[in-house]
């Protein structure tokens, strides 16, 4: 849906986009690779409005952040 703009399951274009964010305490759409939230990767949602199909993303210049965690291979 991220590159396409189309649902894969019901071919719907009514796409929601959720940024994905860090919060106080870790909340939000993230992965922490660290102790604090400046170690935080921001995962994307897209979501079909149709039949509520979600996929998440995150972008590709946080990978080499997310492969060096230890926190994340666990």
């Amino acid at each position: 849906m991220k590159n396409t703009k189309i649902c894969p399951k019901c071919n719907s274009s009514d796409i929601l986009i959720v940024d994905g964010y860090a919060g106080a305490y870790g909340s939000g759409n993230n992965i922490m690779t660290g102790m604090t939230i400046f170690s935080a990767v921001k995962v994307d949602r897209y979501i079909c409005c149709s039949c509520g199909y979600t996929e998440e993303w995150i972008n590709t210049k946080n990978m080499d952040k997310l492969k060096k965690s230890t926190r994340a291979h666990r």
